[in-house]
């Protein structure tokens, strides 16, 4: 069943059929045709397996979790592919990342979402644990979703992400998380994640070594 899934995620991908001046990479969700700009030289231009893996869940199970009129959230949102899926799949979509990834993060959102979504989606910078009061009040930002796809890595920002976890969740906020484990310092990560929220594992897919979290606030999961 694992490698049946795993098949079908990667067969959303596609490339392009002759060598062009842009390194691009396409995908199928939706319902639409998705064309990624990427950059090589950054971790955050790339599409990551992670970033599929929570596409092909929202699409699949977009009755359970309807994002039609929500406001979600995306953080690390690199090359905006899940943003823009959940965008097409009726959102109200903040896209975020450090601000040397906004423009081409502002480019794949608007190439991918102009005149196809019910709202458009915006791109923010969030810099994980800085400022965050100021970016994002809490009295009037509220998210029925935060999604992140491979978030966790080699960096030095492991406690500025969990900050910016908490700060951007509240009682009723769906966290939607897809994480491929990697190093035993990046996996303890998920420990130090359930210290503040319930976690409970919604796909896993070994063959990939990804797992797809649903989290909540402690003692708000039903």
């Amino acid at each position: 069943e694992d490698e049946q899934i795993v098949a079908e995620i990667m067969r959303r991908r596609f490339f392009p059929a002759v060598i062009t001046h842009k390194a691009w990479e396409g995908f199928h969700f939706a319902g639409h045709e998705i064309r990624i700009t990427e950059a090589t030289d950054c971790y955050g231009a790339v599409v990551w397996p992670s970033a599929l893996v929570l596409c092909y869940f929202l699409e699949t199970n977009s009755k359970q979790y309807n994002l039609v009129d929500k406001n979600v959230i995306e953080i690390g949102a690199g090359t905006g592919l899940v943003s823009i899926v959940a965008s097409l799949l009726g959102a109200l979509v903040t896209a975020t990342d450090l601000p040397e990834l906004l423009g081409n993060l502002q480019h794949n959102v608007l190439q991918n979402t102009k005149l196809k979504c019910k709202h458009q989606p915006c791109v923010k910078e969030l810099s994980w644990g800085i400022d965050l009061e100021k970016g994002f009040p809490r009295s009037s930002c509220h998210f029925d979703y935060i999604m992140a796809a491979d978030v966790v890595y080699h960096h030095p920002f492991l406690d500025e992400l969990l900050l910016t976890f908490d700060h951007l969740c509240k009682n009723d906020t769906v966290i939607l998380w897809a994480m491929k484990f990697r190093l035993d310092e990046e996996n303890q990560f998920v420990g130090r994640f359930q210290a503040l929220f319930d976690l409970e594992v919604i796909s896993n897919l070994p063959s990939l070594n990804i797992t797809l979290y649903k989290a909540m606030r402690k003692g708000r999961m039903k």
